[in-house]
């Protein structure tokens, strides 16, 4: 696909020359880097796939140790090789680890890792270059991939300076046992809260639960409806330029017998926001106050996309317009996971159709602007 010959493929500091570079071997990059393989790419001549992580396993290779692989809802196969035979005892880290590395290697996608890319900026004849730890590529066109693990959100309060005990993120949430004889205020309507909560209920001292709105408990089956309706909603304010919300944001809690057994049990007993954090703990406006050891922020990410600000792609709500996968201000740039894509089953989507669009653009049919 790419007539540049001797130039691609050289050292550590020289620009290696490629159609696509794909940023990031989550669920959404090697989605992507498979479907670009279907098509005929080749990798490391035509595409290379970046990924900062040490090892394979996206985000997932981080999750806490006591997340098993038969907690984990949602988890949907990567396109063309099933993850079958698991083990639902063993922690989701691992087992989805070996399966990335697994399939990496089936289909000999070549990742290169670790490597961090620090930023993308037009370059000559209509590309772009795209720096890195490793060097600099110039590509055709780009899918970014990067997801959001490594962009914890923490939001900031009244006092949050002054707290002496411990604050963590979920993002550095290792287990339960952590948490054994403290008291524990966890901060967050999101399934990673209550999944803390109700794990670290029989090690804590005390848990205590707060959220900006109150939870929504959702009964029945999560369908294929709810699934698009859910999707839609994160789409509607994409297409705004507004920052994505996650797909689950908008979904609910699901009602498992689980969380009925932690409501009746107290665990699951939400407490609106408190005014400002003290020192050992938290006040409301209405006197009621807590004393804590420790503050676990299940806030939530941002979408990882820093290194792309050279290229102006926010709107001024603060997000990026897409149009399917591609960036409405850069058609060169496809956001493969972002918003409405931000799902196992999104992000599988997302690569597919963004490889479609992407051979338009390598083929002239789409020019960039």
């Amino acid at each position: 696909m790419n007539d540049f010959g001797d130039l691609r493929g050289g050292g550590p500091s020289a620009d290696r020359l490629v159609d696509v570079v794909v940023i990031g071997a989550g669920q959404a990059g090697l989605s992507s880097a498979y479907h670009l393989r279907r098509t005929g790419l080749e990798p490391e001549r035509d595409f290379v796939v970046l990924d900062h992580s040490p090892r394979p396993g996206g985000a997932w290779q981080f999750r806490w140790p006591s997340l098993t692989y038969g907690k984990v809802h949602g988890m949907h196969a990567l396109p063309g090789r099933e993850l079958t035979g698991a083990d639902p005892a063993r922690p989701s880290s691992e087992v989805i680890g070996e399966y990335f590395a697994s399939y990496e290697s089936t289909f000999d996608l070549r990742v290169r890792r670790p490597v961090d890319v620090r930023t993308v900026r037009d370059g000559d004849d209509g590309r772009l270059l795209v720096e890195t730890s490793a060097g600099t590529w110039t590509t055709r066109a780009l899918i970014n991939a990067t997801g959001t693990w490594d962009r914890p959100f923490w939001p900031r309060y009244p006092g949050q300076e002054e707290f002496r005990g411990q604050q963590l993120h979920t993002a550095r949430y290792q287990g339960p046992e952590q948490f054994t004889g403290l008291r524990v205020l966890v901060v967050g309507g999101g399934a990673s809260g209550t999944q803390h909560l109700m794990e670290m209920a029989p090690y804590a001292a005390a848990t205590h639960w707060v959220t900006r709105r109150p939870p929504v408990f959702v009964e029945g089956p999560f369908d294929e409806g709810a699934g698009r309706s859910a999707v839609a909603l994160v789409e509607e304010r994409v297409r705004a330029g507004l920052p994505p919300r996650s797909v689950v944001s908008v979904t609910g809690l699901p009602l498992t017998d689980a969380v009925r057994q932690a409501r009746a049990d107290g665990v699951l007993d939400r407490l609106p926001m408190f005014d400002r954090i003290t020192p050992d703990g938290a006040v409301w406006e209405d006197g009621r106050s807590i004393e804590v050891d420790v503050i676990l922020w299940a806030t939530g990410f941002r979408p990882v996309i820093d290194h792309l600000a050279p290229l102006r792609l926010r709107e001024p709500g603060g997000g990026i317009r897409i149009d399917g996968t591609r960036a409405i201000a850069d058609p060169r740039v496809h956001m493969v996971g972002y918003g409405p894509s931000a799902s196992t089953i999104g992000a599988n989507r997302a690569g597919r159709a963004a490889v479609r669009d992407i051979r338009r653009l390598l083929s002239g049919e789409l020019v960039p602007a």
